[in-house]
């Protein structure tokens, strides 16, 4: 740690005096004089590229990383070779001549180590070059190692190069990101994030800044290198580049947030903070209409004009995000038209990566699903589940149903955004209730019913037919659907649900119950299903269909089992064996039995 704290001339400043003593204790030498002559001519060599490296480190924007490791070994080869010189000292004498014998070994060793002080020392001089491009060359000291040679290449030219090797360096990043882990580890310890940093944010091509955030990508696959993104003001830049950039760019962008968010908790906060979700929701909800009715008014298709002027707006809205940025209404109309000129297939790929951005942000964040649904997401999320289908409708649905499990736990967020008789809330619940009735495929409709049972008690009793959507999917051909129902169900029927007996009628009324016991013969279904089955045991134990079932059997057969693995529900078990008794004929004499 002190030796990261010194200043790079301060690094520099030891080996150039060693340098020079080498040169005077080799001119002072009485014995061995050759030798110590050919390391004086080493050492000089060496001390002109050490002071060519001192004047470039005057560059505010210089790369030190490799500087700092190279001085450390030449300064260890430096002592070395001045501890011989000053044994040369001295008039040789008998004693000493012996002694000479294994003195030149060493003057070949030393030689040699400064010959690749002088070599390492040149290509660092080599890799600072702006005009010369990334060095592929490997020095000496990274002859072992050749990947750490080009990373420090690759970093010093994203660093310090012109455009177009910038951009070439932050693409052979990327790709030695992707090679495997410790490539990346070394990037980062490398202090390769900061330049790509500034490149993503700086530059005015849209080519660097998606080299740079591809870069960025392939490195933030784990929660410490996505931390060590935040740590660098990560967060900060790519909320501005989000909003600033093209839509090529946005799109790289939007995916580096998923990630970010996915992988680590803290820059999910952070860029909640940041208020990311705004122009996220912004990108995702252009071109969409969104005939959101009033109280008062009915439903009616929108005007031409309105139309217009809602997507006017939008547009307005993204380029207000950062106003402190823009320089006046014509840099931000100029922005509005590239966008509107934009073809259809980009579009697309952005509002998939803002949905599945969105979808990483909310997941468990009570912040980021706050600033969500206050805005219009939830309108426009419904809008494209109805109207859109592939990759965008299922991380549109992904992301309602990370929300509504953010609601689950969360009475206000629940009541505020998920009102079923509000406009957004009626819309979200009205498609997803859509998407389990019409659609077959898992990966729609399993989000769909976490998300229903989510909210299960945002709805009424006398709003019977979402218990019957649900129930329905018990026969499911696929046992994840048939689950993921059971669960949902157990939400409706759960004594924590205010309308727990109503909807348990509810589920028997739609032929629930036998539905239940077909699946409780998969092993998976097991133990959510006699959990509502207890559930319905309680509230409706006087039920016909829960006797033809015999369902105080079943309850009763699986109660031991099942209660030594989940202790927690053996008050459950015994509450619901005990209510059935009552009811079922002849259940005292079971039980007695």
């Amino acid at each position: 740690m002190a030796e990261e704290e010194k200043s790079v001339q301060e690094e520099l400043s030891l080996p150039i005096l060693l340098a020079d003593r080498v040169i005077k204790s080799a001119q002072e030498a009485e014995s061995s004089k050759i030798d110590c002559s050919e390391l004086a001519r080493h050492a000089t060599q060496l001390s002109q590229h050490l002071r060519s490296t001192v004047r470039l480190t005057q560059s505010q924007s210089l790369y030190d990383r490799p500087i700092r490791r190279i001085t450390s070994d030449v300064t260890k080869t430096l002592e070395r070779a001045l501890t011989l010189v000053r044994k040369c000292r001295h008039k040789p004498n008998l004693l000493r001549h012996v002694l000479a014998i294994t003195s030149t070994a060493d003057f070949r060793k030393v030689c040699s180590l400064l010959e690749s002080s002088i070599a390492d020392v040149t290509w660092l001089l080599s890799i600072f070059d702006p005009d010369a491009g990334p060095t592929l060359s490997l020095p000496p000291i990274a002859s072992n190692d050749p990947i750490m040679a080009w990373v420090w290449s690759y970093i010093a030219t994203i660093q310090m190069g012109n455009l177009q090797d910038r951009i070439d360096a932050a693409q052979a990043l990327a790709n030695l990101a992707i090679d495997n882990d410790r490539n990346k580890k070394m990037i980062v310890e490398e202090n390769g994030i900061p330049p790509l940093l500034k490149l993503l944010k700086e530059s005015s091509s849209a080519e660097a800044q998606i080299a740079a955030a591809t870069a960025l990508y392939n490195l933030a696959d784990d929660e410490e290198r996505v931390r060590a993104i935040a740590n660098d003001l990560g967060v900060q830049i790519i909320v501005k580049v989000l909003a600033e950039s093209p839509m090529r760019v946005q799109i790289h962008v939007a995916n580096l947030v998923a990630r970010m968010a996915d992988l680590d908790e803290y820059a999910q906060e952070e860029f909640g903070r940041e208020n990311i979700t705004r122009p996220l929701v912004i990108h995702l909800g252009m071109d969409v209409v969104l005939d959101e009715p009033t109280d008062a008014q009915p439903r009616k298709t929108p005007s031409l004009h309105s139309l217009v002027q809602i997507n006017k707006e939008m547009a307005r809205n993204n380029f207000s995000l950062h106003s402190n940025s823009m320089d006046g209404s014509s840099r931000g109309g100029k922005k509005e038209k590239d966008r509107e000129l934009e073809p259809p297939e980009v579009k697309a790929k952005l509002k998939v990566s803002c949905a599945m951005a969105l979808w990483k942000l909310a997941k468990g964040s009570l912040l980021n699903s706050r600033k969500i649904t206050e805005t219009k997401a939830l309108l426009c999320l419904a809008k494209i589940i109805e109207k859109e289908k592939g990759e965008l409708q299922i991380n549109c649905l992904m992301t309602l149903m990370e929300l509504a499990a953010v609601a689950e736990s969360n009475t206000e967020l629940r009541r505020v955004a998920f009102k079923p008789t509000s406009p957004a809330g009626k819309a979200v619940i009205d498609q997803l209730l859509r998407v389990i009735k019409e659609e077959a495929d898992p990966l729609l409709v399993i989000p769909a019913i976490k998300a229903i049972g989510s909210l299960s008690r945002t709805f009424p009793a006398k709003d019977t037919r979402i218990v019957g959507h649900i129930v329905a999917e018990l026969e499911h051909g696929n046992t994840d659907v048939a689950m993921e129902a059971c669960i949902a169900l157990g939400k409706f029927a759960c004594p924590d649900n205010f309308n727990c007996v109503e909807h348990s009628k509810a589920i028997v009324e739609f032929a629930g119950v036998p539905k239940l016991m077909n699946l409780l013969r998969y092993d998976r279904g097991q133990l959510h299903g006699l959990q509502l089955l207890c559930y319905l045991a309680l509230h409706v134990g006087n039920s016909k269909a829960l006797e033809q079932a015999r369902a105080l059997s079943i309850l009763e057969g699986a109660a031991r089992h099942v209660v030594a693995l989940h202790p927690d529900l053996r008050e459950l078990f015994a509450k619901a064996i005990h209510h059935l008794t009552l009811y079922q004929p002849g259940g005292h004499m079971h039980r007695q039995a």
